[in-house]
């Protein structure tokens, strides 16, 4: 309406604030990542300017059990693993020219602006949980983890796999309607193919869900052992622990998860059933 857009331009002219309402991404779907104008660059001093310290990033495709690994991470006594955070979505915009002045004065870039507000999100999260490490897990950070490593170039990764065939068909039965097979395949590979990538440029460690819903705590010892905790036999136990509600868009929310249990996977598909599309990655991963 115009009388919204008057007064949106008046508080504007007063504040330096644009009012405007975003629009809600379809966290099913891959979004494309915010370029900010210039290239996002290291933080000049990373004690001074980052709070974070060695943050671990999860990094999966969608349907790989990154939910069930981090309510078991967040059921130890030193790791907070909160739902997914989306932080990369936090998004700066200067909308004056004042304040763009103020902010080159500074030395600061729009992307170093972000990357301090992100880094300031994740550790209030961490200090209100009043544990020492953090963990994110947001399976749409695979498109990311280039910038991730700018912002944060202590970052540690946990790389989490599945079986490419169970992933697009976890997918697509989730809502097999709106999500026709073809289309989870599609949906899915870019994921996978984004995890490949972050695999090949940065160090961390491999978990495969198969893996981990077998012989959870050794699986987790292995974790534990990356990240420089010790391993609590209770963690497996995740249920016993609040990690807060299970809500559609941050995370799984479906009665497997709200079991409080590990539950068995599903079986593995046999060589003839996985599709053309995922059999190289089927192969990279080593399930071919």
């Amino acid at each position: 309406m115009a009388w919204k857009s008057k007064v949106n331009a008046a508080l504007e002219g007063i504040t330096g604030y644009n009012i405007t309402r975003a629009r809600t991404a379809d966290p099913s779907e891959p979004p494309e990542p915010a370029s900010p104008p210039e290239a996002p660059r290291p933080p000049a001093d990373p004690v001074a300017d980052r709070l974070l310290r060695a943050p671990v990033f999860v990094l999966s495709p969608v349907r790989s059990g990154s939910t069930l690994l981090r309510v078991i991470l967040n059921s130890h006594s030193r790791i907070h693993a909160p739902h997914e955070m989306h932080v990369r979505r936090l998004a700066v915009t200067m909308t004056t020219d004042p304040v763009r002045q103020a902010m080159e004065a500074l030395g600061h870039t729009t992307s170093d602006v972000e990357h301090i507000l992100w880094d300031r999100m994740l550790h209030r999260e961490l200090v209100r949980s009043g544990k020492d490490v953090l963990v994110d897990k947001t399976p749409s950070n695979v498109f990311a983890h280039k910038r991730i490593t700018t912002c944060w170039p202590d970052a540690r990764f946990v790389f989490l796999m599945r079986h490419p065939a169970s992933i697009a068909a976890s997918w697509h039965e989730a809502d097999p309607v709106a999500r026709p097979m073809e289309e989870a395949i599609r949906h899915t590979y870019q994921y996978m193919r984004d995890l490949q990538e972050a695999r090949r440029r940065h160090d961390g460690i491999d978990v495969r869900y198969e893996a981990l819903v077998d012989d959870p705590a050794a699986e987790m010892r292995r974790v534990c052992s990356y990240l420089g905790v010790g391993f609590e036999p209770g963690m497996i136990r995740y249920g016993d622990h609040d990690h807060g509600e299970f809500v559609k868009g941050i995370g799984d929310w479906r009665d497997k998860i709200r079991t409080g249990k590990v539950q068995t996977g599903r079986p593995l598909p046999n060589p003839d059933e996985i599709p053309e599309a995922l059999r190289e990655m089927a192969t990279a991963w080593g399930y071919l």
